[in-house]
């Protein structure tokens, strides 16, 4: 007798689920999925580390390369404070990108401190793997870049953004744009702009206060800092407010 033909189940049919009718189900699938996995591992929040991804610890006659010492040590610091908390679940937990460079050094600091940290990747066309010190249980990989940015930035109470290039200056941007239009509340987020020399350089803040494209008040937005301690202790001090 001749077997009968069983269709798949659709949630079964890769096909189905890799092609264009199902766009929606894979970013459901990249909100849904992220939020179940933090859930389970208690994670309450996060402080977010934006960064280079070129900024490499041995290459030390790159004009950048302090900074991933200062990115260590400053999540180092910071993990070490938070571990001591000891609220239901976890607090302050360190997130990045999840790439190589600063990133790499952010989630180093909290995997040397003995802590637990979030690694968000993204697939690109040439493959950027998870760093080796992102904590694989609450690490994720990302296709779409929107929801990506929506992870960084759904469970941190703090963002400190080091020295980076067209990526970091996206997400920084993109973050003071949501808090001056209060999609964000300043009152519930910490922006630190680390390596104050850098971010004066690249970007003149005051220039844009000239020409009248933001207000005055725009700048309290955001903060500078380029000490890890100095950046630790101001961090702590805005951070217990949501303990």
């Amino acid at each position: 007798m001749k077997k009968s033909f069983v269709p798949k189940k659709a949630y079964k049919n890769l096909e189905f689920l890799n092609s264009t009718d199902a766009r929606t189900i894979r970013i459901l699938a990249e909100y849904l999925e992220p939020l179940s996995r933090l859930k389970k591992h208690k994670v309450n929040s996060s402080v977010l580390f934006f960064g280079s991804a070129r900024v490499h610890m041995k290459d030390e006659k790159a004009p950048l390369h302090k900074y991933y010492s200062d990115a260590e040590e400053l999540a180092y610091l910071l993990s070490t404070w938070a571990i001591k908390l000891k609220p239901k679940g976890k607090d302050f937990v360190i997130c990045t990108g999840g790439g190589p460079g600063l990133m790499e050094a952010a989630n180093r600091g909290a995997k040397r401190a003995g802590g637990v940290s979030m690694g968000m990747n993204i697939s690109l066309p040439h493959e950027q793997e998870l760093n080796a010190y992102a904590t694989p249980e609450i690490s994720f990989i990302f296709h779409y870049f929107f929801m990506r940015k929506f992870w960084l930035v759904y469970k941190a109470r703090a963002i400190v953004a080091f020295p980076g290039g067209f990526g970091t200056l996206d997400e920084v941007f993109e973050l003071l744009t949501l808090v001056q239009n209060d999609k964000i509340l300043k009152k519930d987020i910490v922006i630190l702009l680390y390596g104050e020399e850098y971010w004066k350089e690249i970007v003149d803040f005051d220039a844009l206060v000239r020409y009248k494209t933001i207000s005055l008040e725009d700048l309290q937005i955001f903060s500078f800092s380029s000490d890890p301690r100095n950046a630790f202790e101001f961090l702590k001090g805005r951070l217990t407010r949501f303990l």
